[in-house]
């Protein structure tokens, strides 16, 4: 304790030589940024010895602010004192400043000379002196409804001053100010509101008679403003009266009231909005659905299954969109029944549902959905397999495409699927048995399918296919193979680019091969070799692109000496030449003089790739 004793005197005594530090700043001819500085660090550890020295300074038009904030924090009186001896020597914003500070200071000894500022010609002054007689509180009531009734010119700042003092009181006292706010004739809507907000707030549970008679008001704003301030008030009474006055509200009225009750989240209001939601006005059911949705009672279930069947289409939908948004298995439940339902916008609304839900037991159900006579039940089934199915699911999937007119949904659901499997080979083992037995549109979509997945048993297949004597089997399975994801078709390219029947086919398969070659786990020289042998056949200008790009990733002066007559060729020249800059810009060092001959062929109207061209020129 000894040592606790003799470090706290210590660091007083260092306090304090800190302090007077400061006060010998502020006595010299320091600039206004040091001595500003210094009241910055007075407001934190100043005492009563400050007060003398900066008393002068609220006079100081450089100064008076830094030096209110500096007294504010200090606690002995002395600093009020000297802040209310400044009040008769200043004008204008340094006599707001120490208005201002006596408020946060919450000087009684304030009150009677800041109320002679209420009525001030300045009304900057007479703003700062209304709010800071509210931050004083209730001693400073009267003064504040005093200038109220003599219809003070700053009667907003007085209202403000007096919300503050009401704040700070008991209940009834505070209700008397509020009161005494709302019977001021034209008062502004928010002064409006908040007098209206106090004056029910204050008297509790008493002040909900009054909440009532601002509901009922035939002008529409205050019952607007009394339904917000009914959302602050929490408690089953409240929630009782908003259900009473449903009854008696106009269709308008009655909706708000209805958005209010879903969001003060108090499930005793049920019944009543189950009533409303059941019959009447289109809107104001709609706003029922709704509510009870945010309230979530038991059995609501049911009710919304029954509300999805209503005759009205906006009535359904409010329904339907609370249903498929409700949480729960009981939900999940419902929306599984509803997919077998028999209405088809049912039905399909109810199989887009069970995907957003993730609902993975509706699976079985799904699968029925996909033989649906109805083309939008089965794709949308399809579509929701796509998200919720297993590799299990994909036999009784291929069963189901063999047999669907939704052929297109159904080969994106496998093909998502699929993209799934950290294993695609598992997929082939099963969409093989099927392909033999396919028929038709099934079997090209088969066929798609394994092209998707890209294993070598999915590359057999379709190898096979591309020989078949039907014209359709065999178009879609070359196509197949030239869109093939993987490199392991790279040699079925190669032979088909040269012996395809079709140019298209040529065509299809020289692209095919332009793509995979950058995707090899090869040399550069190996991929540089194949692009090389590829040349004779290239006719076209996008293979020739193609080319460009390739050889552009592999920087060599070999690929620059096959991208050099490109250079020159009519509508290849910028990506000719961006190629070129790019492999040259990593051989310069090696071979500046390819690079030379290179660049000075290179045309382009490119200013950045032209600026490239002549730094390496310059190099």
């Amino acid at each position: 304790m000894k040592h606790i004793f003799f470090a706290l005197l210590l660091l007083t005594g260092t306090v304090f030589a800190q302090e007077d530090k400061l006060l010998d700043l502020l006595k010299s001819n320091a600039s206004p940024k040091e001595k500003a500085d210094a009241c910055r660090e007075l407001a934190r550890i100043g005492t009563r010895q400050a007060v003398p020295v900066l008393a002068p300074l609220l006079a100081d038009e450089n100064l008076s602010h830094m030096a209110c904030y500096a007294l504010e924090p200090i606690a002995d009186p002395a600093a009020s004192a000297a802040l209310r001896e400044a009040l008769g020597t200043l004008k204008g914003r340094w006599l707001a400043g120490v208005i201002r500070s006596l408020g946060v200071r919450k000087d009684r000894e304030a009150v009677e000379l800041l109320a002679r500022y209420l009525n001030d010609s300045d009304p900057v002054v007479a703003e700062a002196a209304a709010r800071a007689l509210g931050n004083i509180g209730g001693a400073a009531a009267l003064a504040l409804e005093i200038a109220l009734a003599s219809g003070s010119a700053n009667r907003l700042a007085v209202c403000e001053g007096l919300f503050r003092c009401a704040e700070e009181m008991a209940g009834p006292e505070a209700t008397v100010i509020y009161d005494k706010v709302r019977a001021i004739p034209n008062l502004p809507h928010h002064l409006r509101v908040a007098a209206l907000r106090g004056a029910i707030q204050s008297r509790g549970t008493q002040g909900l008679p009054l909440l009532s008679e601002a509901i009922r008001t035939e002008s529409y704003v205050p019952a607007i403003d009394a339904i917000g301030i009914s959302m602050e008030m929490p408690g089953a009474e409240v929630t009782r009266t908003l259900v009473a006055e449903l009854a008696q509200a106009n269709k308008e009225k009655q909706v708000l009231l209805l958005q209010a009750l879903g969001n003060r989240g108090d499930v005793t209001a049920a019944p009543a909005l189950e009533s409303l939601a059941q019959s009447g006005p289109v809107n104001r059911r709609i706003a029922a659905i709704r509510s009870l949705v945010q309230l979530g009672p038991p059995l609501l279930v049911p009710k919304l299954v029954g509300w999805l069947k209503d005759p009205n289409t906006a009535v359904s939908s409010a329904a339907q969109t609370g249903l498929f948004g409700f949480p729960g298995k009981e939900a999940d439940a419902a929306v599984v029944a509803l997919v077998s339902d028999p209405d088809t916008k049912i039905r399909i609304a109810a199989i887009e549902s069970a995907s957003q839900r993730r609902i993975t037991t509706a699976v079985p159900v799904l699968l029925n959905t996909t033989r649906d006579a109805d083309a939008g039940v089965s794709g949308a089934g399809f579509k929701a397999l796509g998200e919720l199915g297993r590799p299990a699911d994909i036999p009784s999937m291929v069963d189901a495409l063999l047999q669907t007119n939704a052929v297109t949904a159904a080969e994106t659901a496998l093909s998502a699927i699929c993209a799934r499997q950290s294993d695609p080979a598992t997929c082939t083992e099963l969409l093989l048995p099927s392909l033999a037995k396919a028929r038709g549109e099934p079997k090209l979509a088969l066929l798609r399918v394994l092209g998707t997945i890209g294993d070598p048993k999915a590359l057999a297949a379709v190898r096979s296919a591309a020989a078949d004597p039907d014209a359709a089997i065999k178009e879609t399975a070359l196509r197949v193979l030239c869109e093939w994801p993987n490199v392991h078709a790279l040699s079925d390219l190669a032979q088909l680019s040269r012996t395809a029947s079709e140019p298209k086919f040529r065509i299809l398969a020289l692209q095919g091969q332009l793509r995979l070659i950058p995707m090899q786990n090869v040399s550069d020289a190996q991929k540089l070799s194949q692009v090389k042998e590829l040349l004779p056949l290239i006719e076209r200008p996008d293979e020739r692109r193609l080319v460009l790009t390739i050889l552009g990733g592999l920087p060599s002066v070999e690929s620059l000496a096959m991208i050099t007559p490109y250079l020159t060729s009519e509508g290849l020249q910028e990506e000719a030449g961006s190629a070129a800059v790019v492999i040259a810009e990593k051989i310069v060092a090696t071979h500046p003089a390819d690079v030379v001959a290179a660049m000075k062929k290179v045309q382009t109207k490119d200013k950045n790739l032209a600026a490239r061209v002549e730094a390496l020129l310059k190099r």
